[in-house]
């Protein structure tokens, strides 16, 4: 979206610049700018890590590791929970797989893992070069099929599975 057409969209949005150089957003809180709003040109910030909550991580490594093909990076097993750090080939970006009740009190770690398991959450999007392909070996590896690939009116292609604990995954096509 070119600059000019983002802060129109910001203004009809009801976000914009205040006097005094701050950034007005919808819900009504401010960050002082310098300047108009800005989505990130002021530093430079980069994703290190995701966490999908997941029940089993056993089964979540037969998802994420074989029928998603990512590499484990660690596997920490601590106080009778484990967490698997996997994560995709020459990108560094860990997605961490935990338990819902690792490090959190047993009421959230409730809460959180009646989300999962009842499909609520979703847990990332990956993109690949062959999603017919990628699709048949998840579907192979026993994902439940949400959406086969399809091409939304919007572009691109994706399909939409559950991971083992119930997680939404879409897997989307990188544009040729």
């Amino acid at each position: 979206m070119r600059e000019h057409d983002r802060d129109a969209t910001a203004a009809h949005d009801g976000a914009g610049l205040t006097a005094g150089g701050s950034c007005r957003h919808r819900a009504g809180s401010k960050k002082h700018t310098t300047g108009r709003c800005s989505y990130g040109r002021l530093m430079a910030l980069t994703v290190s890590a995701i966490f999908i909550p997941v029940h089993d991580p056993d089964a979540a490594l037969g998802f994420y590791r074989d029928a998603l093909g990512l590499e484990v990076r660690n596997d920490v097993a601590a106080d009778g929970f484990r967490w698997v750090t996997v994560g995709a080939l020459g990108q560094d970006v860990d997605i961490v797989l935990s338990q819902p009740h690792g490090g959190r009190p047993q009421a959230e770690g409730d809460v959180l893992l009646t989300l999962v398991t009842q499909g609520s959450r979703q847990a990332a999007i990956f993109r690949c070069d062959d999603l017919n392909s990628t699709f048949e070996k998840v579907r192979a590896a026993g994902a439940e099929v949400l959406q086969e690939p399809t091409s939304p009116p919007w572009g691109g292609r994706d399909c939409a599975v559950r991971d083992p604990s119930g997680n939404l995954v879409r897997i989307a096509q990188a544009a040729s």
